[in-house]
């Protein structure tokens, strides 16, 4: 496929909607989509909260310290670079995987794969659920946080030198089309779309963003 010979949009991000503090939420990392609740990794566990109200529903004791993924039936979470695979009804952990490299943050789910952001290394990796088997990898000119697929695209988050921003890769090249740029105290950890015009991203903090997804 021919390259762009193009530079890549930029435009100001639209925040929608702000939720938390969330109580006993140490940390605010990997963020993940069920199809009604949105799910984090708050440190010492795993917290949802309704994406609509805004109040917090139910929480897993799991711990997590980056990424967070759904298959449809099962929470994924990283957490010491060691990837859990959780039943989401009990929170019990069914299995584990060693992350693909040291220092990985973001984290989710497509197409029968996880993709996880290797943060230092600035690649997004897509590995095999099942025996850990890197598939795909895919570089990035910045340190790499959040990564989520919709419609075909890649958007991925990154934090690098206190600066984040989003940005919207080519599904396909892997190439930069669009770039979101956020206000200097807006920071970027996971990132997850809801399949619709929102992209919700944690901030590593206190808070959940809504930001409108650019098509």
């Amino acid at each position: 496929m021919a390259r762009r010979n193009t530079a890549p949009a930029s435009r100001p991000a639209e925040i929608l909607r702000e939720y938390g503090p969330f109580p006993e939420a140490a940390i605010v990392a990997g963020v993940t989509f069920d199809g009604k609740d949105v799910w984090f990794a708050a440190g010492k566990h795993v917290q949802s909260f309704d994406p609509e109200t805004g109040a917090p529903g139910r929480a897993l004791p799991v711990p997590g310290d980056a990424g967070t993924a759904f298959d449809g039936r099962h929470l994924y979470q990283l957490n010491g670079g060691t990837i859990q695979k959780v039943d989401v009804r009990s929170g019990q952990v069914l299995s584990t995987l060693p992350a693909p490299a040291p220092k990985c943050a973001g984290m989710t789910w497509a197409e029968g794969s996880l993709w996880l952001a290797a943060h230092h290394d600035r690649k997004i990796l897509q590995i095999d659920p099942e025996t850990g088997r890197v598939l795909r990898t895919i570089d990035s000119a910045r340190m790499v946080t959040g990564v989520t697929w919709v419609d075909g695209d890649l958007w991925h988050g990154t934090w690098e030198d206190d600066v984040c921003d989003l940005r919207r890769l080519d599904g396909e090249t892997g190439e930069v089309v669009e770039t979101l740029t956020l206000p200097p105290d807006v920071k970027i950890s996971g990132v997850e779309s809801d399949g619709g015009e929102r992209l919700f991203c944690g901030d590593g903090r206190a808070k959940v963003r809504a930001i409108r997804r650019t098509r």
